[in-house]
């Protein structure tokens, strides 16, 4: 384990955290661990960021998220339909001998404008969030927001993980397994899966086991909401060989300091809960690294 530590020396580390479904206490999870251990913490999960409201930071600086979109110019057009056909997004179309562009589809890949051999097509900036930078006094905080009724959270993801600095960080992803998981856990060193010992946390659990291991991830498991007992999840890990860092009990204390919204490390016993898995988290990355 002394040589596992000697490689982390000079290496940054990256931790997402997320759970096949949503209530399972991922953000709680995430906000305390990068309390407990003074990472930066990251919330990725950009449709539905509520770490803000834990972590309560400064914000020190806002960004406005946009992405590249067509705009036609119908003079030069001579309707060859070549932008259109390559859209793979349907977001243009041939309609009474003109393009119509629909905003909401666009995926920003600019496709369109490289087809177009008539210069009818130039790209500018659409808006569809805001990037929030601060600090709560000990460790930095950075928060994607996605516009309301806006579909394309990828882009706001994308560039919020360009933002990260260079020190060890957590990434708080949205629930589930979509697109917005899988450009939040790119390129990340480990994968913390927070599931709940109930059929439906197994079922949606065996998904996000499944995505981070599709993508050579490695991972634990945090059992939240834990008895004393041995849990279907437990079972489970047993049975695949997955490594189980942590069972988080069912607590009355816990209920109670996030009712009032405020953090469970601000209890010594939960504080030195959060400590261990970090240390945990560290050991399993550098050994990895070897």
């Amino acid at each position: 384990m002394l040589e596992c530590k000697t490689e982390m020396e000079g290496h940054n580390m990256q931790i997402a955290v997320l759970s096949g479904k949503g209530g399972t206490g991922k953000t709680t999870v995430s906000t305390n661990l990068a309390k407990a251990m003074g990472w930066q913490y990251v919330d990725c999960d950009v449709e539905e960021p509520n770490g803000f409201i834990f972590l309560n930071p400064k914000i020190t600086k806002t960004e406005k998220a946009s992405i590249p979109v067509p705009k036609i110019d119908p003079i030069k057009c001579v309707g060859c339909q070549k932008c259109v056909k390559i859209c793979q997004f349907n977001a243009l179309a041939w309609v009474n001998r003109d393009v119509l562009f629909f905003d909401k589809l666009c995926h920003g890949c600019g496709a369109c404008s490289l087809v177009c051999r008539y210069n009818a097509i130039s790209e500018v900036d659409r808006e569809i969030g805001n990037i929030d930078v601060g600090n709560d006094g000990e460790i930095a905080c950075l928060r994607g927001t996605l516009d309301i009724g806006e579909p394309m959270a990828v882009p706001i993801i994308r560039n919020l993980k360009k933002m990260i600095g260079n020190e060890n960080t957590i990434i708080d992803c949205s629930p589930g397994s979509s697109c917005t998981v899988v450009a939040s856990i790119e390129g990340v060193d480990y994968a913390l899966l927070v599931t709940e010992p109930t059929a439906f946390g197994l079922h949606d659990l065996k998904i996000a086991i499944e995505l981070v291991r599709n993508m050579n991830i490695p991972f634990g498991i945090i059992i939240n909401r834990a008895s004393d007992e041995k849990d279907l999840i437990e079972e489970y890990c047993e049975k695949e060989k997955i490594n189980v860092l942590e069972k988080i009990k069912f607590d009355k204390d816990i209920a109670v300091l996030y009712s009032k919204g405020r953090m469970l490390v601000e209890h010594d016993k939960y504080k030195d809960l959060f400590l261990n898995i970090g240390k945990r988290i560290e050991e399993e990355v550098s050994c990895n690294l070897l």
